[in-house]
């Protein structure tokens, strides 16, 4: 039996939605429910940004908690982290729970580069490369460092993967195809579900072809900031319209 890698599913997901716990975004959570089951959705996560100094998360898990059911809609929790080093250091709380009494997944963020002596910032990252840093090695470092941070995580969820390339002058197609193997594998083995970023316009075709076909788990995100957007694709509708596989079960 042949199937197409499903765009509809992938559609009916929206699986980065921050709310007011976040100081970026202006939709409270109630907010955001209501945009999902108006989207018609099958699953949304509730994510907030948080650093190693956050103490919020047991009020923002209590308050997503409190929400009315809407039936067929799943609700799910998470919190936004950036890699802090080459090493996989994820800016997590010490007292972060995850599963069981905690958020469901941690969202791991390449919101800086992963430097071995900490976050690097993309102007440090351009002077680095500027100075002589190969960008295989550049790219080499970001994937070990991804896949490590994945290996800590247990089960997380890769956030707008790659977005960073464009900001330090690289791009997708630079790519190794052995990079989009090691991060596949990674996924895989640990759990980890990967994003198709609205937001970001990321990971590109090339990447998300090579991550289905290793069996990684894709869900739609919006990186949404305020309600209006939730569930509202276009850039992940024709990707995932372009990258259609077809496989044997």
């Amino acid at each position: 039996m042949t199937t197409a890698l499903g765009e509809r599913d992938l559609l009916l997901t929206d699986h980065h939605v921050h709310s007011t716990w976040s100081d970026d975004a202006i939709s409270a959570p109630m907010e955001n429910l209501v945009a999902a089951r108006d989207t018609g959705l099958a699953s949304i996560r509730m994510v907030d940004h948080v650093r190693t100094t956050t103490t919020w998360v047991p009020g923002f898990l209590a308050e997503v908690s409190a929400l009315p059911r809407i039936e067929g809609l799943e609700v799910l929790t998470g919190v936004e982290a950036k890699i802090l080093d080459a090493s996989g250091r994820l800016d997590v709380p010490d007292d972060l729970v995850v599963g069981r009494g905690g958020v469901d997944r941690v969202l791991i963020a390449d919101h800086q580069f992963p430097g071995p002596d900490g976050p690097w910032s993309p102007r440090r990252t351009l002077e680095e490369l500027a100075s002589g840093l190969p960008a295989e090695d550049a790219l080499g470092i970001l994937v070990t460092a991804t896949v490590r941070a994945m290996e800590r995580a247990g089960r997380g969820q890769l956030a707008h993967l790659f977005s960073l390339l464009p900001k330090i002058g690289l791009h997708e197609s630079e790519l190794l195809d052995q990079h989009i193997a090691a991060i596949a594998d990674a996924a895989v083995r640990t759990g980890t579900t990967v994003e198709v970023n609205e937001k970001w316009r990321c990971p590109g075709p090339r990447v998300v072809l090579g991550l289905a076909a290793a069996g990684v788990t894709l869900v739609g995100s919006t990186d949404s900031h305020e309600s209006t957007t939730v569930g509202r694709y276009s850039w992940v509708a024709d990707a995932a319209s372009a990258t259609r596989l077809v496989s044997t079960r």
